[in-house]
Parts: structure tokens; C-alpha cells; sequence
């Protein structure tokens, strides 16, 4: 059986207010939005390599609890690969993505930074050296 990888499903406090911050921030595109029969409103957008990213919040008498964008069991983060890693960092911090620790550069000369986006969800940042 082969599997394909098919979304990411992150949960908001304010899905317009997250979507935007993806568009801005990861140039993420909207190409559907709503709300489901569960009360949820949702969001669903893709990335400049075309996976799915569905932004949804709480369904009608759901309370979720607060995030973590912290190291835990589970899901602990998705990555993203930029080719410009000091420029790139600058433009997310611009955009409010919290630094979680210093950068760290692998001796092959890989790098990346741990950041917390809306809704203490966790992202790697990260380069690869050409060649």
C-alpha cells in the first residue's frame, strides 16, 4: 500500500486572524472557507508546494486547551526548508513568530530555528547548504 501525505490540521482561537498570519507569513493560499455542521469555522489553504493546511476552531460546546509549542509526545512541530534562512527568520520575527532558542548550525552546515506562530504551534525553520 502506498500512503500519500494528504494535510495538516492546526486549530485556532481566531481562524481568519491565524490564516492571515500563514498568508503573510508562508505565503499560504485560501481556496476554501466556512463553516461545518459541527459549528466549527474553518479555513483551508496551501502551501507555494501545494499541501494542504486546514485552519479550524472549536466546534459548538468544545473548549480546547491552550497549545504548546514546547517539546512534547506526539506531533511536536512541521518543518519548513527556506534559501534564506537569516532573511527569512527576520521577516517571520517581523510578523510576530517568537524564537524558541538560538539557531543551531550542524557541522554539514544545515541550520535551523525552532519558532512558535499563532497559536503556540511549533515550526522548524530550516537551510540546506547547496553542493
Amino acid at each position: 500500500m502506498t500512503l500519500k501525505f494528504h494535510h495538516i490540521h492546526l486549530k485556532a482561537k481566531d481562524v481568519e486572524k491565524t490564516a492571515a498570519w500563514y498568508q503573510t507569513a508562508f505565503g499560504f493560499t485560501v481556496f476554501d472557507k466556512g463553516v461545518r455542521a459541527g459549528g466549527d469555522a474553518f479555513v483551508n489553504c496551501k502551501t507555494a508546494d501545494g499541501l494542504v493546511v486546514t485552519i479550524s476552531g472549536e466546534k459548538k460546546g468544545e473548549t480546547l486547551p491552550k497549545g504548546n509549542s514546547g517539546v512534547q509526545f506526539g506531533l511536536e512541530h512541521f518543518a519548513v526548508h527556506t534559501e534564506d534562512f537569516e532573511g527569512d527568520l527576520a521577516r517571520l520575527k517581523s510578523h510576530g513568530a517568537k524564537f524558541l532558542g538560538e539557531p543551531v548550525t550542524l557541522p554539514n552546515g544545515v541550520r535551523f530555528q525552532f519558532i512558535e506562530a499563532p497559536d503556540d504551534v511549533r515550526i522548524e525553520v530550516m537551510y540546506f547548504p547547496k553542493g
